[in-house]
């Protein structure tokens, strides 16, 4: 199988978020270099949570020349002025049906987004790439991408308030698909963070979503964190088809030792998850997504914070986002095992040889075998503010039903 160098984040900091056919700038804070890492969540905790290495340039703005040569590293795959993930190429024959047809349509079929962005509001010189890069893009999508580099929003500024920011800023994001709402209606939405992703990730993701008939699909996102064994990233906001967790963090102790034994009281997904198969879940995002634009467009699911006022549980809005899915009948969500993500370079080259690169698992597999029998939401749903305080709630809570 060919390889070929793929774009991971080599725009100057590590972390923000791109939108193509709509660019704009943010990333949930994950870890600042040479601290321990906050959870994913606002209220602080002293568990030993594992760390994602920090890869960034020092702060301050760019030459002309240096600006130049992240642009160019971005446009052509075969440069090789920064570190990018190797790749395989995908299975061209699986995926040529995505491809949009020949015939005119003024309708959109995908929407993409891609987190790149420094915690915070940063000034090591992205917004430069970013306004560089835009004619480019333009060229590229026939002038359908769209930046916003000016807004002020600051997710580390005011405590307790992190995930409403976060939520609108996405919503920020996906604006577009209200602004033109009879383009976009039928779109699938990729959303990815500032992981190491292959085009062949991103391919198997809309595929198995419609494929599945799926309302969303996520891939599984993991870190090392001075582990051998990689750990699953996105355990605060992922829950299973009966509720809890992905694995036991036991409250006592906020502790990841049972990391490595994941789904360890739901066998029907873990029998898929080891079968590489794809599984419902209630929730998750776990680095990328894809998902219909039907319900954003029609204005009935936004990314939000949690209901103060009605009691309801403290969470992440990509939680917050399945749920309000479920209750206005988008839950057929699930999770695709053969696409593995990390969150750097080398870490994202070593969950590929640990893990496996889809097409591994493309290849090992029939489609028939993917196929789901869709469940309803499970009554409780764990509620995990954070790691040390963990309760059962109603899945639905806060709805008037």
């Amino acid at each position: 199988m060919k390889s070929h160098r793929t774009l991971r984040t080599i725009l100057p900091s590590s972390c923000l978020v791109l939108f193509v056919f709509v660019f704009y700038l943010f990333r949930p804070c994950a870890n600042v270099a040479s601290q321990q890492p906050l959870p994913p969540h606002d209220v602080t905790t002293n568990a030993p949570l594992p760390e994602i290495p920090h890869e960034t340039l020092t702060p301050g703005n760019l030459a002309p020349a240096d600006i130049n040569r992240y642009v160019q590293a971005i446009l052509q795959p075969d440069d090789t002025s920064f570190p990018k993930l190797t790749c395989l190429q995908p299975d061209v024959a699986r995926y040529q049906y995505l491809k949009p047809s020949g015939s005119i349509s003024s309708e959109i079929k995908y929407f993409f987004a891609l987190n790149l962005r420094e915690c915070g509001n940063s000034a090591d010189g992205t917004a430069e790439v970013l306004a560089a890069l835009k004619p480019e893009m333009d060229k590229l999508l026939g002038g359908r991408a769209h930046f916003e580099l000016s807004n002020t929003i600051n997710p580390l500024e005011g405590e307790g308030r992190r995930f409403s920011k976060l939520a609108a800023l996405r919503n920020l994001a996906l604006r577009p698909l209200q602004d033109d709402r009879d383009r976009y209606r039928n779109a699938t939405v990729i959303f990815i963070n500032d992981v190491a992703i292959c085009m062949e990730d991103i391919l198997e993701l809309v595929h198995q979503r419609l494929l599945l008939q799926s309302d969303m699909v996520c891939a599984m996102d993991w870190i090392y964190g001075g582990s051998e064994q990689p750990i699953f990233y996105d355990s605060y906001i992922s829950r299973t088809l009966i509720g809890d967790l992905f694995f036991n963090i036991p409250p006592e102790t906020a502790s990841y030792s049972f990391a490595h034994d994941l789904f360890w009281n739901d066998p029907v997904s873990r029998a898929r998850f080891d079968a590489h198969q794809p599984f419902q879940v209630f929730s998750c995002w776990n680095g990328a997504v894809a998902f219909t634009a039907t319900p954003v467009v029609e204005g009935k699911v936004a990314f939000r914070a949690a209901l103060d006022d009605e009691g309801e549980c403290f969470q992440a809005e990509p939680q917050l986002f399945c749920k309000d899915m479920w209750f206005q009948g988008h839950g057929k969500i699930a999770v695709v095992p053969r696409v593995n993500l990390a969150y750097t370079n080398d870490d994202g080259q070593r969950i590929k040889k640990d893990k496996g690169h889809t097409s591994h698992w493309v290849n090992a597999g029939a489609s028939s075998a993917d196929v789901i029998e869709w469940q309803p939401p499970p009554d409780l749903v764990k509620c995990m503010p954070t790691f040390t305080d963990q309760t059962w709630r109603p899945w639905n809570e806060s709805f008037s039903i």
